[in-house]
């Protein structure tokens, strides 16, 4: 690595030659509230703190194909993000934001396709057309069959829907990342920084293979390929995972898959600060573990940033506390001085080391994938599952043992004072969305939407793409859960 440059292939240094000299990674702030307008309340006070670029939460019932009126979604409406069944709810979550100056990073998976078209709709009504969209859209269902659990429909046509998204944004959103294939989560459910980097990779080429037997073209579509990596406490480590993360990628693209293009071999890539490793106890300290997360980000080059909250372990993020988190990054950028520096740690014994021994452990852990059958197959017989549940067994295990070490929480523990400032649910907001849902539906054309959902139900049976057919469906006012329904219908549910 000693001759490698940043901005050279493989991009282990970096995938720029300036980096942040000419220009800041993206600033982004995970939200989503009990309601889309507290949400967009949260996401205007966000840009006028200096936020670059949104990032929202959906509740489960939307990530999961329910409607808010939907039975089997009571007691969950608002409680992990913001619920959006209609087209009516994305436009206030979205209101008077100008979504051509502004990118917006959705994490949704299962209905991914189905909310983009909500945004794309959106955008229409402001008078903004899909070719000015910038953003990405999570779209990898894969890490939830063996790490999080929100996937509705067998892995053959969530496939089918990811490749559809893939080949619709091509022609008509160019400037939208179709896929943000996360590791993050893999990493949240217990898995090693080795493993959060093979099982992401081994899933990314599961993606490029559907989309090559699609007949779309690597050199075309790696443009639009994201990744999503968390950020933990082993600081050095952390720093080592991005940057083999990058040479890794890139080596792929280019000896599997033969691309060329060079802005197709990027592994571009946001992260976010570990969620699981903020604590209930002392939630102080949490802001002393986000900002050694970020900068082990930043050091290692990371294009987006969201930064957690201290109180997350506890609630929702309040105001005050995620605009300190946001201060974390601008305290980085503006005041330490790093960022004049590509990959200030190149050519560090410890961190060329760290970043050899990642690199070749994940390609192993990425060939034993291959010798399964892949990803899908590997998914299937419960070996990447069985893999992080060991991992999580075994950190628990240090942690209980006190080998390792959590400030608060199994050592120099204090007593606990009530924290008075948690951000609360508002029930009469989930009642309001739920009576407001109720009244969109009874004023629509149900005429429209029979026949939309129809059209759909006929598209999803054939092989068509069926984004057209879902934003037709958008347009004409049915919701989030009936247009999943028809897929339920048609695909079956896992």
């Amino acid at each position: 690595m000693k001759h490698e440059k940043p901005g050279e292939f493989p991009y282990t240094r970096g995938l720029y030659s300036d980096m942040y000299r000419d220009r800041f990674w993206t600033m982004r702030q995970y939200a989503g509230f009990t309601s889309a307008k507290e949400s967009n309340k949260r996401y205007h006070s966000l840009l006028e703190q200096g936020v670059m670029g949104l990032s929202v939460a959906f509740d489960l019932p939307t990530q999961i194909g329910y409607d808010s009126d939907n039975e089997l979604a009571n007691g969950e409406v608002g409680k992990v993000g913001v619920p959006i069944s209609s087209i009516k709810n994305m436009d206030t979550l979205f209101h008077n934001i100008p979504l051509e100056k502004v990118s917006t990073s959705m994490t949704i998976n299962a209905t991914a396709p189905i909310l983009l078209a909500f945004y794309i709709s959106t955008a229409e009504n402001q008078g903004v057309l899909p070719n000015k969209l910038k953003g990405t859209i999570q779209n990898d269902i894969l890490k939830e069959y063996c790490a999080r659990g929100t996937y509705i429909y067998p892995p053959k046509y969530s496939m089918r829907l990811i490749t559809d998204v893939m080949e619709f944004c091509e022609s008509y959103l160019p400037n939208w990342n179709t896929i943000s294939v996360s590791g993050y989560h893999i990493r949240e459910a217990g898995s090693t920084a080795t493993q959060e980097l093979a099982f992401t990779f081994a899933n990314a080429i599961a993606y490029v293979e559907a989309a090559i037997e699609k007949k779309l073209d690597p050199n075309k579509f790696g443009e639009k390929i994201s990744f999503f990596f968390n950020a933990h406490n082993g600081f050095l480590e952390e720093i080592s995972k991005f940057r083999a993360a990058r040479k890794l990628w890139a080596t792929i693209m280019s000896e599997r898959f033969s691309v060329t293009n060079k802005k197709a071999l990027f592994c571009r890539f946001h992260t976010q600060t570990g969620g699981s490793t903020l604590t209930a106890q002392q939630i102080d300290n949490n802001v002393v573990r986000t900002s050694i997360q970020a900068l082990s980000a930043i050091l290692g080059g990371t294009q987006s940033l969201h930064t957690n909250s201290k109180d997350e372990a506890l609630a929702l993020p309040s105001l005050e506390s995620a605009n300190t988190a946001l201060r974390t990054q601008q305290i980085i950028a503006h005041e330490t001085g790093i960022v004049d520096h590509p990959d200030p740690f190149g050519g560090s014994y410890v961190i060329e080391e760290m970043t050899k021994n990642i690199y070749n452990d994940s390609m192993d852990l990425i060939n034993k994938i291959d010798s399964l059958g892949g990803a899908l197959e590997a998914i299937n017989n419960g070996f990447i599952e069985n893999e992080i549940t060991k991992s999580a067994y075994e950190h628990q295990k240090m942690v209980d043992s006190e080998q390792k070490i959590i400030v608060g929480v199994n050592k120099f523990q204090n007593e606990e004072k009530n924290i008075n400032s948690l951000q609360d649910i508002d029930p009469d907001e989930v009642e309001r969305q739920i009576k407001d849902l109720h009244t969109f539906k009874n004023s629509r054309n149900n005429i429209q939407v029979k026949e939309s959902l129809d059209n759909l139900e006929s598209t999803a049976q054939g092989d068509d793409n069926v984004l057209p057919g879902i934003i037709h469906c958008v347009k004409n006012n049915c919701t989030l859960g009936e247009i999943s329904d028809i897929f339920r219908k048609i695909f079956g549910e896992y």
